[in-house]
């Protein structure tokens, strides 16, 4: 399979077809040897043993749960369709006319449904499928590190196999949803993102304790889908990470839909009352029928041998430039494990710069760990994009403006209402939205952007590419927007900045 159909098997419906090899009880070896040792079968690690395949070396995947990870059964695919339906029915809404034509609700069991259908109803055979058509074996079983460049394989029957790599091992174990300090609230149940994205259907209250990308989602979704959702964030806005413009529009809508958004809200405690979830807080207890705890996540490093190689089990893997682990000349953490990056897209992307690298010592090439190089993953850490499904969307990419303080560059934050421009007029009936653009005063370019408004996430790779090739302000000016629509907010920024 291509390059481009592997990246549609990872993000897109599981096609149907029967495992070939590789599952438990298939007869193994007691020891096996590979170029390299992948742990970890989701969108980062299958990314990272297409790109060596292709390279010429031989690779197997340690997977003891679904192959197509986290994205494909529990994050990215199933929240992302338990909240198109709800805007779809918000843009239809949004223009006379169709507005009219708009007399029912969301039918929710048909929006569970096609969840489920991306899902593949949680099974993996299409993707076992593309794994063994592609030329990577794979390994069922819970994979731990066994000293140098050695893993031992467990099956769900207790057999072991002995895998030696003869390059290098790859850590994509991902990360996991983290618990909170707080008294009580491992003992109530809670729904973690993968409860939230995969329940059967809506409960009747729900609390979302956490406003970052996972509790706006959330609380977007099921409020829509019948919930009477709480949102609870400890500090003082929501999406915090992101320009403040993006927070204040998020919960001004949350409200607007109906959710109940507190923030400066500490819970100090949590128990269970009959099949009520309460919360303690400064403020007085709040009730629930479920609570989804999305604060924030941890290293899926406790279990996989890591102080066998000298390393901290539970602890994120730190990495250089090239994902290889630091003091070792063999293993490599990418994706969410290493904590810099917890975006699908950046998984993905350090696997094709790992694997090229992997690739490349291998040869006995050299590897150049430069800023931008084929084998670093320089986007990390100044070109990160990133979308928040909400309603309204949020996308950014690069630095926001306080980043930029932080980091002492010469700046100028250009803010232009959406709304103003002909494109977004049309798009919507009084549509809101706002683009914040920081600018370096000195180089003349782009630091990052942000888009606050419906259908902002696709607008969202042209600012990606300004702000990867530092494409000079000069030179923006003579990339015309058609007329009319939405990317007219680029000449309306640089007319902006120019006074």
């Amino acid at each position: 399979m291509s390059g481009q159909g592997r990246e549609q098997r990872s993000e897109g419906r599981a096609r149907s077809g029967a495992p070939r090899g590789g599952e438990p009880g298939d007869p193994t070896e007691a020891e096996r040897t590979y170029d390299v040792v992948v742990l970890g079968a989701g969108s980062t690690g299958e990314n990272v043993a297409d790109v060596v395949v292709r390279g010429g070396l031989s690779a197997v995947l340690v997977e003891p749960e679904l192959v197509g990870g986290e994205c494909s059964y529990w994050a990215c695919m199933p929240s992302k369709t338990l909240l198109r339906g709800t805007e779809v029915l918000a843009e239809a809404r949004a223009v006379d006319g169709a507005a009219q034509a708009v007399t029912g609700e969301q039918d929710v069991a048909a929006t569970l449904a096609r969840r489920d259908s991306f899902t593949s109803h949680w099974d993996d055979s299409g993707q076992v499928e593309w794994v063994h058509g592609a030329g990577i074996d794979l390994l069922r079983g819970t994979g731990r590190l066994d000293g140098e460049r050695a893993v031992v394989v467990t099956a769900d029957d207790g057999t072991t196999t002995r895998l030696t790599a003869r390059h290098a091992v790859a850590v994509c174990t991902g990360s996991q949803a983290a618990l909170p300090p707080v008294e009580g609230l491992a003992d109530v149940d809670p729904w973690g993102p993968r409860e939230a994205t995969s329940a059967k259907e809506a409960p009747g209250r729900l609390l979302v304790l956490g406003g970052g990308y996972v509790g706006c989602e959330m609380a977007t979704a099921w409020q829509a889908l019948g919930s009477q959702v709480t949102l609870l964030q400890r500090g003082d806005r929501l999406l915090p990470g992101l320009e403040p413009q993006a927070g204040d529009a998020v919960a001004a809508s949350l409200r607007e839909a109906g959710v109940a958004v507190r923030l400066d809200t500490e819970v100090t405690a949590a128990r269970r009352d009959g099949t009520e979830v309460v919360l303690t807080t400064a403020d007085g207890e709040v009730r629930g029928d479920e609570v989804l705890v999305a604060t924030g996540r941890a290293a899926r490093t406790g279990e996989i041998g890591a102080e066998t190689v000298g390393l901290e089990p539970g602890e994120y893997l730190s990495v250089d430039a090239s994902l290889r682990v630091r003091g070792s000349s063999w293993l490599y953490g990418v994706g969410d494990v290493n904590g810099r990056r917890q975006l699908t897209h950046m998984g993905k992307y350090e696997a094709r710069q790992a694997g090229a690298a992997i690739v490349a010592r291998a040869r006995g090439e050299e590897v150049d760990t430069s800023a931008w190089s084929p084998f670093v993953a320089t986007a990390d850490d100044v070109a990160t994009p990133s979308v928040v499904f909400t309603s309204p969307q949020v996308a950014s990419v690069g630095r926001t403006a306080a980043e930029a303080a932080e980091a002492g560059l010469p700046h100028r934050v250009v803010e232009y209402p959406l709304g103003n421009v002909s494109g977004a007029a049309i798009f919507a009936d009084g549509y809101t939205g706002t683009a914040v653009a920081v600018v370096d005063t000195e180089r003349e370019v782009l630091l990052g952007v942000t888009f606050v408004g419906p259908a902002v996430a696709e607008l969202l790779h042209a600012a990606t590419i300004a702000v990867v090739g530092e494409v000079p302000i000069a030179r923006l000016w003579h990339a015309v927007p058609a007329y009319p629509t939405m990317s007219e907010i680029w000449l309306r920024l640089l007319e902006t900045y120019r006074g």
